[in-house]
């Protein structure tokens, strides 16, 4: 995909075509284009781990669980002297999703946290930096005085991760942290359902500070589940606060089972557009789903092959692009699913930050859609309130391909952008 970024843009608005719009330079150089995300700042490291290892440390195979500082050193210690160490990352579901967002459209990202105050070479801090994008803005980092947090990742033989969280600095964050004018100018609000796991921590208070300037400024709020026993435990709560603020949700098939009880995809993507605008839901092996919201007037039906499963026809309007809900006169409910890429790679080294990476991709069509806006005002294409660039059959696609690369690779964390051969996947259909 070409833009957002300084890029190449004859593919996608070719102005010698009848009703396209020429783009204001000028007025570009000076638009900003950025997603802002809110984090726990951690450094991932990933242990190879049997599951008599599992059971020994009281950790729950498949979940994520809360480790004190002694535990939590204690086992770093073990698994160091055992060699089961197989590398330590920068991490954070948020902070993975900002560097895989920047990396694919070579544009900036804010990213909103704590980070420990004295950073050395060599120090978890320090790794952190190191292996993120310099795309990605660092600069309204709250410093705290607490060490770096820690997220272990345990993988059993049978491929399942396990993690075990040390806090450290990462709930530090405060609301006098949040910077109201970067949250009015951005693309979107990426936030977590981590960090939302207790009010009483600075966090909580300052993520909901961000969603009200969010809402206010009509800037789209994206939200990713993250475990599902966290979802379980505060069910309630979840959906209340989806349907208050949320405008996205990104979540895995044990995470909609959680927040839903519908342990059918479709289904549950179809009982989460009751709460929410624009579902992503990836199933592992069998893909993934996009359920969102068109107005009937602008629905487009599929030339694809129709599907019937638990919704009949369900990718019947895949090729609508997604809209708020109140932004439709005659609302109709849309899904796509699409399987894995290629089947997905040959050999699979971690599946860790897979979904991270299709809600990237996600996420740079919806700052295409932004982009889009600025640079062509008077397009036929912004008469429709989309909240997307593409199409959600194309989303699919291009949501798909990146997590079939972050899967082909030993981290979350994307190293290059797709292949140049491969931009095309993002082009949108067009009207006539």
């Amino acid at each position: 995909m070409k833009f957002p970024g300084k890029r190449k843009n004859k593919h996608y608005f070719p102005v010698t075509e009848k009703g396209r719009e020429s783009a204001d330079p000028h007025f570009l150089q000076t638009e900003p284009f950025y997603l802002v995300g809110i984090d726990q700042l951690l450094v991932d490291i990933e242990c190879g781990v049997e599951q008599e290892f599992l059971l020994k440390h009281r950790l729950k195979k498949g979940e994520s669980q809360i480790l004190n500082d002694q535990d939590a050193e204690a086992i770093y210690r073990e698994v160091k002297t055992e060699g089961k160490i197989r590398g330590e990352y920068a991490g954070g579901s948020v902070g993975n999703t900002l560097h895989n967002y920047s990396i694919l459209s070579e544009e900036r990202s804010v990213a909103l946290g704590a980070i420990t105050r004295n950073i050395t070479v060599g120090d978890y801090a320090f790794k952190y930096i190191r292996n993120t994008s310099a795309k990605v803005d660092l600069s309204y980092l709250q410093p705290s005085e607490n060490t770096m947090g820690r997220a272990m990742c345990f993988v059993t033989p049978d491929g399942e991760r396990t993690f075990g969280i040390n806090k450290g600095c990462m709930n530090d964050l405060t609301p006098e942290f949040i910077p109201g004018e970067v949250i009015e100018k951005a693309s979107a609000l990426l936030i977590s359902a981590y960090i939302l796991r207790d009010e009483k921590d600075p966090i909580f208070s300052s993520t909901i500070k961000a969603c009200e300037t969010a809402l206010k400024a009509r800037v789209p709020v994206v939200m990713t589940l993250g475990t599902a026993s966290l979802i379980e435990a505060k069910k309630d709560f979840f959906r209340g606060f989806i349907n208050k603020y949320v405008t996205c949700v990104a979540m895995n098939d044990l995470e909609a089972l959680a927040l839903t009880g519908l342990n059918d995809p479709l289904l549950a993507a179809e009982n989460v557009l009751d709460l929410a605008d624009l579902v992503l839901l990836t199933v592992g092996a069998h893909g993934l789903y996009l359920a969102g919201y068109v107005d009937e007037q602008y629905a487009r039906k599929t030339t694809y092959k129709l599907y019937t499963k638990s919704i009949i026809e369900y990718n019947m309007y895949e090729f609508s692009r997604p809209m708020r809900k109140s932004d439709c006169a005659r609302p109709l409910k849309i899904y796509t699913h699409i399987n894995p890429f290629m089947g997905g790679p040959m050999i699979i080294k971690n599946t860790n930050g897979a979904g991270d990476g299709a809600l990237a991709a996600l996420l740079h069509d919806l700052g295409a859609r932004k982009y889009h806006q600025a640079k062509v005002p008077n397009s036929p294409k912004n008469l429709i309130h989309s909240l997307t660039y593409s199409s959600l059959s194309q989303i699919s696609k291009y949501a798909n391909r990146v997590s079939f690369e972050v899967l082909a690779q030993n981290s979350p964390r994307l190293t290059r952008a797709l292949p140049e051969k491969e931009d095309n996947l993002q082009e949108a259909y067009w009207d006539a």
